[in-house]
């Protein structure tokens, strides 16, 4: 019953105080008409508040969130769906969803009434430009009687999870030469070499080096088919993400250490469509996470933070394993002597590549390095160990960051095959 009194709106107070002083004028002049009439607007809003009370709690609620991971920039709809369960119709409803600020206002909405059994479907629209989780939900249901006296609400709906993941950029398909291992994780060998005519050839798949296209058999079948390996292979691949906040620039969305997550998750999202399995791997360790490489590395960028760590080499030896493989590294500012540690720490045979930052391009109120040229010289100990590596300033679109990565200056780019991502 206290609940019930809480509802009651200016206006039914209004009403309540006006019965009480217009009876206590009729007793006192003798008029029966006033008494009955301040009767009236006395049990009104007590009559609305037990009505709009028997109701409310007879709406059930479903929600979902479509898609549950979308990158930041990009639209996600809300669907919420309301049950009257009960045999009479509802009154008016008034609905307001729970969301972070972050996200806008509160979508409120009105619903005149639900018919005995019926249900009424809302939408919304939410977008993010940060990534993050955002816990959308519960919605809040108030039922309101006719004559606006009483608003009773309730919370219902359980809460749901809108994870945006930093922005995606579609990169351009990238034969990986020398990255297809064996199970010991070795280099794979082909089963005959090129033009022999005994050999058992497969289709092309996503993926594959153009190396081991077997054109005779192309020619005969129609279709592009490539040489056979003798062993079972795989294809291992280790994704590294340098959070170090030391080791970045600038601030908000436009800041290194964005830059840095946003082509974290562009390169991993493209090697996982190319069909190479992988690990991620940031200062901190390897992200060890049941679920598809692409899901977890989406899921740990959302909420990644700048770390209070100061060296990367430690973390990553320990998340390569020794399990050699195709190795890519995002990597902020490095001095000249952690490079050197970083080259010495690679033993694998498998190819290595580096988009090093530039980081003193993201800070305009502190410009230049602390030691000037020491992304240079940190990028020509990386080569010179055979890593290849990119420096990215930050007005470089990730696209062009990454046609240097795999396509260095004289050396041309390979052509992708007919149904080759893109």
């Amino acid at each position: 019953m206290r609940s019930l009194f809480a509802g009651i709106t200016t206006r039914g107070r209004a009403f309540f105080a006006a019965g009480i002083a217009v009876g206590v004028l009729g007793l006192s002049i003798g008029q029966r008409e006033l008494v009955s009439l301040g009767g009236v607007l006395v049990f009104l809003p007590l009559l609305s508040a037990l009505a709009a009370g028997r109701a409310r709690y007879r709406v059930q609620c479903l929600r979902q969130i479509a898609p549950t991971r979308v990158p930041a920039g990009q639209a996600a709809t809300v669907t919420v769906q309301l049950d009257n369960v009960t045999r009479l119709p509802t009154g008016l409803l008034l609905a307001e969803d729970t969301i972070p600020y972050s996200l806008g206002t509160r979508p409120r909405f009105v619903l005149d009434r639900i018919e005995a059994g019926g249900s009424r479907r809302i939408t919304y629209r939410l977008q993010s430009d940060r990534r993050g989780k955002f816990a959308i939900g519960p919605l809040n249901v108030r039922v309101a009687d006719a004559f606006g006296l009483v608003r009773l609400g309730r919370l219902v709906a359980l809460p749901g999870t809108l994870v945006v993941t930093p922005a995606i950029t579609t990169l351009p398909w990238t034969a990986f030469g020398g990255t297809w291992l064996k199970a010991d994780g070795s280099r794979a060998s082909t089963a005959a070499a090129a033009g022999e005519d005994d050999v058992v050839p497969r289709a092309y798949r996503d993926g594959d080096d153009l190396r081991r296209v077997h054109w005779r058999s192309t020619a005969r079948y129609g279709e592009l088919m490539v040489r056979r390996e003798e062993q079972r292979w795989r294809n291992r691949s280790t994704l590294f993400l340098d959070t170090r906040g030391t080791a970045h620039a600038g601030r908000g969305p436009s800041s290194s250490f964005e830059y840095a997550v946003s082509a974290a998750a562009s390169i991993g999202v493209h090697l996982a469509r190319e069909g190479l399995s992988g690990d991620f791997v940031t200062d901190a360790g390897p992200v060890n996470a049941d679920g598809p490489f692409e899901d977890v590395l989406l899921d740990s960028l959302a909420v990644v933070r700048p770390s209070r760590l100061s060296t990367i080499v430690p973390a990553l030896a320990d998340g390569q394993g020794g399990s050699g493989g195709l190795l890519i590294a995002v990597l902020g500012h490095i001095s000249l002597e952690e490079a050197q540690r970083l080259a010495s720490a690679r033993h694998s045979a498998g190819a290595a590549m580096a988009l090093l930052l530039a980081v003193s391009t993201w800070s305009a109120q502190q410009p230049g390095e602390p030691v000037p040229g020491e992304t240079s010289a940190a990028a020509s100990v990386l080569a010179a160990a055979g890593w290849r590596v990119a420096t990215v300033t930050a007005d470089m679109p990730l696209t062009a960051a990454w046609e240097m990565l795999n396509h260095p200056a004289g050396q041309p780019a390979s052509p992708a095959p007919a149904g080759a991502a893109q």
